[in-house]
């Protein structure tokens, strides 16, 4: 990638969104760019690796890396997903660590969830590796709707406290309110230099990773309540045919032979609603015929596959 040297009084850098796994950062990125960037399901820890979605604001563009969430690692694959997060930041001009307002809330009230616990405990943890930075990252109190002003001031004052973060945003990446003033703030910080893409890119991901990050998403979308996070999906071939459109295969992986006929569903039903919501969004994608082959395989060790973390940009020797 060589930025275009020619441009003069242009801004760019990374912008690094952190934060525990479902507090929003797909939808913030792709509310930011515009465009579908993520994948956003009901399932946490959906983004499995780093996606640049590329922001232009005036002459400022913003490259942002929505990691994936960061938590207490116990598999290989949790342990690969969290070093990549911390890298994205690492290597940032600036960092946007994003909490779920609505669980912070709960917890401080006495009426939290379990899930609402293990986000506060991650939102801790990821303070504690903030200490240790040169740089303070920003706060931004993602899901902000229907909440009571009071109990919100009091979260972001708590968490302000602890001394890591330069600013404040109330936000919702849902809604985009507030979204465009955290937005503009981001711009400012911004070194100046030549745009690092074009102008009319919003990612920088290869579109054999984005196809099977989409399908993967239709997968958790039909059966986020039978399926745990024990699936993964590799596009296996990618061709670009002479008539302009193009041929897909992909593989779905489960690691059981119970969770198989889950997605495959009765007399192919639940593979066929899926292949079908993949195909359309492909094809307003890519803006051409789709041509899009699933097969689904039981692998109880996919996620000691090399070629799968290799796909989706992370480490596997960690």
């Amino acid at each position: 990638m060589i930025p275009d040297t020619s441009q003069t009084g242009t801004r760019a850098g990374f912008v690094a969104v952190i934060g525990a796994p479902n507090a929003g950062k797909s939808t913030l990125v792709n509310r930011l760019t515009g465009s579908k960037v993520s994948i956003v399901t009901q399932k946490v820890q959906t983004t499995r690796f780093p996606v640049r979605g590329i922001v232009m604001d005036g002459q400022t563009q913003m490259v942002l890396v929505d990691t994936p969430g960061i938590f207490n690692p116990r598999r290989r694959l949790d342990r690969a997903m969290v070093a990549s997060a911390w890298e994205g930041a690492e290597e940032a001009d600036a960092v946007v660590h994003l909490v779920d307002t609505s669980a912070q809330m709960a917890i401080g009230e006495g009426r939290g969830s379990a899930a609402d616990r293990r986000s506060v405990e991650d939102v801790e943890t990821i303070i504690e590796a903030l200490k240790g930075r040169d740089s303070k990252a920003i706060l931004a109190l993602n899901k902000i709707d229907g909440l009571k002003r009071e109990s919100m001031l009091k979260v972001m004052t708590e968490l302000f406290n602890t001394g890591v973060y330069s600013d404040v945003f109330l936000i919702s990446a849902a809604t985009g309110d507030g979204v465009l003033d955290l937005k503009a703030h981001l711009a400012g910080l911004m070194p100046e230099s030549p745009w690092l893409y074009p102008e009319d890119q919003s990612a920088d991901l290869p579109l054999r990773v984005l196809a099977a990050e989409i399908t993967r998403e239709k997968v958790f979308l039909r059966v986020h309540e039978e399926l745990p996070y024990s699936a993964a999906v590799e596009t296996t071939a990618f061709e670009e045919r002479q008539d302009g459109s193009v041929r897909i295969e992909q593989t779905i992986y489960v690691e059981r032979e119970s969770q198989r006929p889950i997605v495959l569903g009765r007399s192919g039903q639940t593979l066929k609603w899926i292949g079908q919501k993949a195909r359309e969004e492909l094809t307003l994608l890519m803006d051409r015929p789709v041509h899009l082959f699933l097969t689904v395989k039981v692998d109880p060790k996919w996620q000691d596959s090399r070629a799968l973390y290799a796909q989706f940009g992370l480490t596997f020797d960690i």
